[in-house]
Protein backbone atom coordinates (compact mmCIF):
# COMPACT_ATOMS: atom_id res chain seq x y z
CA UNK A 1 0.00 0.00 0.00
CA UNK A 2 0.83 3.43 -1.01
CA UNK A 3 -0.46 5.81 0.25
CA UNK A 4 1.79 8.41 -1.14
CA UNK A 5 5.35 8.62 -2.60
CA UNK A 6 8.48 9.75 -0.12
CA UNK A 7 10.40 11.98 -2.36
CA UNK A 8 13.17 12.32 0.79
CA UNK A 9 16.73 11.36 0.74
CA UNK A 10 15.90 8.50 3.13
CA UNK A 11 13.64 6.67 4.66
CA UNK A 12 12.35 6.92 1.00
CA UNK A 13 10.01 4.95 -1.30
CA UNK A 14 10.75 1.02 -1.26
CA UNK A 15 9.11 -1.63 -3.28
CA UNK A 16 6.36 -4.29 -2.42
CA UNK A 17 8.64 -6.78 -2.31
CA UNK A 18 11.31 -5.39 0.01
CA UNK A 19 7.78 -4.80 2.23
CA UNK A 20 7.16 -8.30 1.86
CA UNK A 21 10.37 -9.36 2.49
CA UNK A 22 9.77 -8.36 6.54
CA UNK A 23 6.68 -10.85 6.55
CA UNK A 24 8.83 -13.20 8.15
CA UNK A 25 10.45 -13.69 11.51
CA UNK A 26 14.34 -15.15 11.82
CA UNK A 27 16.02 -16.39 15.22
CA UNK A 28 19.59 -14.55 15.62
CA UNK A 29 21.40 -17.40 16.48
CA UNK A 30 20.20 -19.59 13.39
CA UNK A 31 22.41 -20.14 10.64
CA UNK A 32 19.98 -19.51 8.15
CA UNK A 33 19.83 -15.95 9.42
CA UNK A 34 23.52 -15.06 9.94
CA UNK A 35 25.33 -17.46 7.40
CA UNK A 36 22.56 -16.82 5.20
CA UNK A 37 21.56 -13.20 4.97
CA UNK A 38 23.92 -11.18 7.11
CA UNK A 39 26.88 -12.69 5.94
CA UNK A 40 26.26 -12.07 2.48
CA UNK A 41 25.06 -8.51 2.89
CA UNK A 42 28.41 -7.95 3.97
CA UNK A 43 29.99 -9.87 1.13
CA UNK A 44 28.31 -8.16 -1.43
CA UNK A 45 28.31 -4.49 0.25
CA UNK A 46 32.48 -4.74 -0.24
CA UNK A 47 31.86 -5.83 -3.38
CA UNK A 48 29.28 -2.69 -4.50
CA UNK A 49 32.07 -0.32 -3.07
CA UNK A 50 35.64 -1.96 -3.95
CA UNK A 51 37.66 -3.46 -7.22
CA UNK A 52 39.80 -4.76 -4.24
CA UNK A 53 37.25 -7.04 -1.88
CA UNK A 54 40.11 -8.63 -0.43
CA UNK A 55 41.34 -5.33 0.95
CA UNK A 56 38.16 -4.28 2.86
CA UNK A 57 35.21 -5.61 4.99
CA UNK A 58 32.29 -4.47 6.25
CA UNK A 59 30.38 -4.05 9.32
CA UNK A 60 26.53 -3.58 10.16
CA UNK A 61 25.45 -1.93 13.08
CA UNK A 62 21.85 -1.03 14.65
CA UNK A 63 20.84 2.44 14.34
CA UNK A 64 20.55 4.89 11.70
CA UNK A 65 23.04 6.02 10.16
CA UNK A 66 24.63 8.51 12.50
CA UNK A 67 25.42 6.00 14.82
CA UNK A 68 27.60 4.30 12.19
CA UNK A 69 29.02 7.60 11.77
CA UNK A 70 29.56 8.21 15.94
CA UNK A 71 31.07 4.15 15.76
CA UNK A 72 33.62 4.68 13.31
CA UNK A 73 35.06 8.31 14.81
CA UNK A 74 35.18 6.64 18.34
CA UNK A 75 36.61 3.88 17.03
CA UNK A 76 38.96 4.96 14.65
CA UNK A 77 40.16 7.95 15.99
CA UNK A 78 42.35 7.69 18.79
CA UNK A 79 42.99 10.14 21.58
CA UNK A 80 46.43 10.87 20.92
CA UNK A 81 45.03 11.36 16.92
CA UNK A 82 43.65 14.61 15.15
CA UNK A 83 40.84 14.97 12.93
CA UNK A 84 40.66 17.27 10.51
CA UNK A 85 36.31 17.38 9.11
CA UNK A 86 35.47 19.54 6.07
CA UNK A 87 31.80 20.47 6.77
CA UNK A 88 29.63 22.06 4.33
CA UNK A 89 26.18 21.39 5.70
CA UNK A 90 24.45 19.88 8.56
CA UNK A 91 25.78 16.73 8.24
CA UNK A 92 29.62 17.35 8.01
CA UNK A 93 29.26 19.65 11.71
CA UNK A 94 27.33 17.24 12.99
CA UNK A 95 30.78 15.28 12.85
CA UNK A 96 32.34 18.13 14.64
CA UNK A 97 29.74 17.50 17.39
CA UNK A 98 30.63 13.98 17.40
CA UNK A 99 34.08 14.65 17.71
CA UNK A 100 33.71 16.92 21.10
CA UNK A 101 31.85 14.55 22.52
CA UNK A 102 34.33 11.92 22.36
CA UNK A 103 36.82 14.72 23.21
CA UNK A 104 38.87 14.03 20.14
CA UNK A 105 41.16 16.71 18.74
CA UNK A 106 39.26 18.14 16.44
CA UNK A 107 39.51 21.17 13.67
CA UNK A 108 36.41 21.62 11.43
CA UNK A 109 36.88 23.62 8.07
CA UNK A 110 33.72 25.46 7.63
CA UNK A 111 32.33 26.05 3.88
CA UNK A 112 29.51 27.79 2.93
CA UNK A 113 26.25 25.32 2.66
CA UNK A 114 26.20 26.40 -0.90
CA UNK A 115 29.64 25.76 -2.13
CA UNK A 116 31.21 22.29 -2.57
CA UNK A 117 34.50 21.37 -0.74
CA UNK A 118 37.34 22.77 -1.87
CA UNK A 119 40.53 20.07 -2.19
CA UNK A 120 43.18 22.76 -2.08
CA UNK A 121 42.04 24.32 0.86
CA UNK A 122 41.95 20.88 2.83
CA UNK A 123 45.67 20.42 1.03
CA UNK A 124 47.01 23.63 2.21
CA UNK A 125 45.99 22.88 5.84
CA UNK A 126 47.77 19.59 5.86
CA UNK A 127 50.72 21.03 4.48
CA UNK A 128 50.36 23.41 7.31
CA UNK A 129 49.50 20.84 10.19
CA UNK A 130 51.27 17.63 10.08
CA UNK A 131 49.61 16.52 12.97
CA UNK A 132 46.69 15.68 11.37
CA UNK A 133 45.96 12.11 11.07
CA UNK A 134 42.73 11.31 9.77
CA UNK A 135 40.41 13.51 7.55
CA UNK A 136 36.33 13.33 7.28
CA UNK A 137 34.07 14.82 4.43
CA UNK A 138 30.40 14.21 3.41
CA UNK A 139 30.20 13.08 -0.50
CA UNK A 140 26.85 13.86 -0.61
CA UNK A 141 25.74 16.82 1.92
CA UNK A 142 21.75 16.26 2.18
CA UNK A 143 21.26 19.84 3.72
CA UNK A 144 21.23 21.27 0.22
CA UNK A 145 22.03 18.48 -2.45
CA UNK A 146 25.88 19.30 -3.11
CA UNK A 147 27.88 16.45 -4.43
CA UNK A 148 31.44 17.62 -3.05
CA UNK A 149 34.46 16.50 -5.14
CA UNK A 150 34.95 13.28 -3.82
CA UNK A 151 38.02 11.73 -6.41
CA UNK A 152 39.99 15.52 -5.86
CA UNK A 153 39.38 15.54 -1.94
CA UNK A 154 40.44 11.97 -1.73
CA UNK A 155 43.65 12.85 -3.90
CA UNK A 156 44.81 15.13 -1.81
CA UNK A 157 44.29 13.04 1.67
CA UNK A 158 46.37 10.14 0.07
CA UNK A 159 49.09 12.19 -0.85
CA UNK A 160 49.86 13.73 2.50
CA UNK A 161 49.47 10.18 3.91
CA UNK A 162 46.39 10.29 5.96
CA UNK A 163 43.59 8.54 6.92
CA UNK A 164 40.35 9.17 5.10
CA UNK A 165 36.71 8.65 6.34
CA UNK A 166 33.81 9.57 3.98
CA UNK A 167 30.15 9.82 5.35
CA UNK A 168 28.39 8.52 2.11
CA UNK A 169 25.46 8.09 3.62
CA UNK A 170 22.69 9.50 1.04
CA UNK A 171 25.37 8.97 -2.00
CA UNK A 172 26.64 4.40 -1.68
CA UNK A 173 24.40 2.72 -3.87
CA UNK A 174 23.29 5.78 -5.93
CA UNK A 175 26.39 7.43 -7.17
CA UNK A 176 29.81 4.92 -8.26
CA UNK A 177 32.50 4.84 -5.85
CA UNK A 178 35.33 2.43 -5.58
CA UNK A 179 36.85 2.73 -2.95
CA UNK A 180 40.20 1.10 -3.09
CA UNK A 181 41.30 3.61 -6.42
CA UNK A 182 40.66 6.67 -4.84
CA UNK A 183 41.78 5.47 -1.09
CA UNK A 184 39.08 5.74 0.92
CA UNK A 185 39.94 3.93 4.29
CA UNK A 186 36.47 4.05 6.27
CA UNK A 187 33.09 4.39 4.24
CA UNK A 188 29.34 4.57 5.91
CA UNK A 189 26.10 4.55 4.81
CA UNK A 190 22.81 3.25 5.84
CA UNK A 191 20.27 0.98 4.54
CA UNK A 192 17.26 3.15 3.94
CA UNK A 193 19.22 5.15 1.25
CA UNK A 194 20.07 4.34 -2.28
CA UNK A 195 20.25 0.50 -1.78
CA UNK A 196 16.18 1.21 -1.27
CA UNK A 197 15.95 -0.79 1.98
CA UNK A 198 14.14 0.24 5.42
CA UNK A 199 15.44 2.14 8.31
CA UNK A 200 16.83 0.41 11.09
CA UNK A 201 20.76 -0.11 10.76
CA UNK A 202 23.66 1.12 8.78
CA UNK A 203 27.23 -0.27 7.51
CA UNK A 204 30.68 0.80 7.68
CA UNK A 205 33.18 -0.47 5.63
CA UNK A 206 36.66 -0.60 6.18
CA UNK A 207 40.44 -1.07 5.15
CA UNK A 208 40.36 -4.32 7.08
CA UNK A 209 44.44 -3.76 8.35
CA UNK A 210 43.50 -0.54 9.71
CA UNK A 211 40.23 -1.89 11.52
CA UNK A 212 41.97 -4.95 12.58
CA UNK A 213 44.44 -2.65 14.54
CA UNK A 214 41.40 -0.78 16.45
CA UNK A 215 40.73 -2.87 19.34
CA UNK A 216 40.78 -1.16 22.51
CA UNK A 217 40.20 2.56 21.15
CA UNK A 218 36.43 2.77 21.36
CA UNK A 219 34.98 4.85 24.27
CA UNK A 220 31.31 3.32 23.64
CA UNK A 221 29.89 -0.24 24.07
CA UNK A 222 27.47 0.28 22.04
CA UNK A 223 29.16 1.69 19.21
CA UNK A 224 32.42 -0.20 19.58
CA UNK A 225 32.85 -1.00 15.81
CA UNK A 226 35.57 -3.09 15.94
CA UNK A 227 33.76 -5.39 18.75
CA UNK A 228 31.02 -5.37 16.60
CA UNK A 229 33.27 -6.30 13.01
CA UNK A 230 35.40 -8.87 15.35
CA UNK A 231 31.93 -10.79 16.32
CA UNK A 232 30.37 -10.84 12.97
CA UNK A 233 33.80 -12.69 11.92
CA UNK A 234 34.24 -14.90 14.36
CA UNK A 235 30.47 -15.51 14.69
CA UNK A 236 29.83 -15.93 10.75
CA UNK A 237 27.55 -13.15 10.95
CA UNK A 238 26.60 -12.86 14.80
CA UNK A 239 25.50 -9.40 15.86
CA UNK A 240 26.77 -8.61 19.33
CA UNK A 241 23.51 -7.39 20.39
CA UNK A 242 19.70 -8.33 19.02
CA UNK A 243 19.77 -7.51 15.04
CA UNK A 244 16.71 -6.25 13.55
CA UNK A 245 16.12 -9.08 11.78
CA UNK A 246 13.46 -8.22 9.41
CA UNK A 247 14.56 -4.68 8.25
CA UNK A 248 18.38 -7.12 7.40
CA UNK A 249 16.32 -9.48 5.59
CA UNK A 250 14.25 -6.55 3.77
CA UNK A 251 18.01 -5.21 2.93
CA UNK A 252 19.01 -8.23 1.35
CA UNK A 253 16.02 -8.09 -0.86
CA UNK A 254 16.39 -4.48 -1.62
CA UNK A 255 20.10 -5.68 -2.92
CA UNK A 256 19.19 -8.62 -5.06
CA UNK A 257 16.62 -5.83 -6.58
CA UNK A 258 19.59 -3.29 -7.18
CA UNK A 259 21.29 -6.75 -8.99
CA UNK A 260 18.54 -6.73 -11.09
CA UNK A 261 18.38 -3.19 -12.21
CA UNK A 262 21.74 -3.09 -13.55
CA UNK A 263 23.74 -2.10 -10.50
CA UNK A 264 24.90 1.10 -9.36
CA UNK A 265 26.19 2.43 -12.70
CA UNK A 266 22.06 1.35 -13.67
CA UNK A 267 20.91 3.30 -10.60
CA UNK A 268 22.77 6.06 -10.89
CA UNK A 269 21.44 6.91 -14.36
CA UNK A 270 17.80 6.30 -13.40
CA UNK A 271 18.32 8.91 -10.39
CA UNK A 272 20.14 11.22 -12.82
CA UNK A 273 16.70 10.97 -15.04
CA UNK A 274 14.55 11.77 -12.20
CA UNK A 275 16.63 14.88 -10.83
CA UNK A 276 16.70 16.31 -14.59
CA UNK A 277 12.80 15.45 -15.43
CA UNK A 278 12.31 17.24 -11.80
CA UNK A 279 14.52 20.40 -12.35
CA UNK A 280 13.31 20.70 -16.15
CA UNK A 281 9.74 20.82 -15.13
CA UNK A 282 10.15 23.13 -11.87
CA UNK A 283 11.97 25.14 -14.14
CA UNK A 284 9.32 25.53 -16.39
CA UNK A 285 6.73 26.65 -13.64
CA UNK A 286 9.30 29.62 -12.70
CA UNK A 287 10.96 27.55 -9.40
CA UNK A 288 15.00 28.60 -9.08
CA UNK A 289 17.52 25.97 -7.78
CA UNK A 290 19.42 26.56 -4.87
CA UNK A 291 22.43 25.16 -6.24
CA UNK A 292 24.36 25.65 -9.29
CA UNK A 293 24.24 22.84 -11.78
CA UNK A 294 27.74 21.99 -11.73
CA UNK A 295 27.97 20.95 -7.95
CA UNK A 296 24.46 19.70 -7.67
CA UNK A 297 23.80 16.10 -7.25
CA UNK A 298 21.19 13.55 -8.50
CA UNK A 299 20.18 12.50 -4.53
CA UNK A 300 17.82 15.33 -3.45
CA UNK A 301 17.34 19.27 -4.76
CA UNK A 302 17.10 21.89 -3.18
CA UNK A 303 14.38 25.00 -4.84
CA UNK A 304 14.20 28.70 -3.21
CA UNK A 305 10.46 29.38 -2.50
CA UNK A 306 8.81 31.09 -5.44
CA UNK A 307 8.08 34.13 -3.43
CA UNK A 308 7.40 36.24 -0.01
CA UNK A 309 4.22 34.95 0.05
CA UNK A 310 4.90 31.30 -0.15
CA UNK A 311 3.81 28.87 2.36
CA UNK A 312 5.48 25.77 2.55
CA UNK A 313 3.06 23.82 5.24
CA UNK A 314 0.27 24.54 2.94
CA UNK A 315 2.09 23.49 -0.44
CA UNK A 316 3.75 20.52 1.33
CA UNK A 317 -0.25 19.37 2.65
CA UNK A 318 -1.24 19.74 -0.55
CA UNK A 319 1.42 17.49 -2.52
CA UNK A 320 0.40 15.10 0.09
CA UNK A 321 -3.10 14.98 -0.72
CA UNK A 322 -2.35 14.66 -4.10
CA UNK A 323 0.07 11.70 -2.96
CA UNK A 324 3.90 13.37 -2.59
CA UNK A 325 5.74 13.84 0.53
CA UNK A 326 8.49 16.39 0.17
CA UNK A 327 11.24 17.62 2.52
CA UNK A 328 11.37 21.69 4.28
CA UNK A 329 14.72 23.34 3.92
CA UNK A 330 17.48 22.63 5.99
CA UNK A 331 19.37 25.95 5.53
CA UNK A 332 19.51 29.60 7.46
CA UNK A 333 20.93 31.76 4.66
CA UNK A 334 17.37 31.09 2.26
CA UNK A 335 13.69 29.83 2.68
CA UNK A 336 14.16 26.90 0.47
CA UNK A 337 12.44 23.28 0.75
CA UNK A 338 13.90 19.77 -0.68
CA UNK A 339 12.74 17.45 -2.94
CA UNK A 340 14.16 13.94 -3.14
CA UNK A 341 15.11 11.89 -6.55
CA UNK A 342 16.13 8.48 -4.68
CA UNK A 343 14.05 4.84 -4.12
CA UNK A 344 11.56 3.48 -5.70
CA UNK A 345 10.32 6.02 -8.35
CA UNK A 346 10.93 7.04 -12.12
CA UNK A 347 10.88 10.13 -14.73
CA UNK A 348 7.20 9.63 -14.75
CA UNK A 349 6.82 9.95 -10.91
CA UNK A 350 8.36 13.51 -11.02
CA UNK A 351 6.35 14.36 -14.49
CA UNK A 352 2.93 13.66 -12.31
CA UNK A 353 4.77 15.46 -9.45
CA UNK A 354 5.58 18.44 -11.55
CA UNK A 355 1.75 19.02 -12.51
CA UNK A 356 0.39 19.04 -9.55
CA UNK A 357 2.78 21.64 -8.45
CA UNK A 358 1.35 23.76 -11.77
CA UNK A 359 -2.41 22.47 -10.34
CA UNK A 360 -1.63 24.11 -6.83
CA UNK A 361 0.05 26.98 -7.74
CA UNK A 362 -2.32 28.18 -10.59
Amino acid sequence: MRPYLLLTPGPLTTTDSVKKAMMSDWCTWDEDYNVGIVEQIRKQLVGLATSRPDEYTAVLMQGSGTFCVEATLGTAVRPSDKLLVAANGAYGKRMGVIADYYHIDCDVMRFEETEAVDPARIDAYLTAHGEVTHVSVVHCETTTGVLNPLEEIASVVKRHGKVLIVDAMSSFGGVPIDMARLGIDFMISSANKCIQGVPGFGFVIARRSLLEQCGGVARSLSLDLYDQWRTMEDGHGKWRFTSPTHVVRAFMQAMAELRAEGGIEARHARYRENHDTLVGGMRSLGFRTLLPDEVQSPIITSFYYPNAEFDFKDFYTKLKERGFVIYPGKISQADTFRIGNIGDVFPEDFRRLTQAIKDIEG
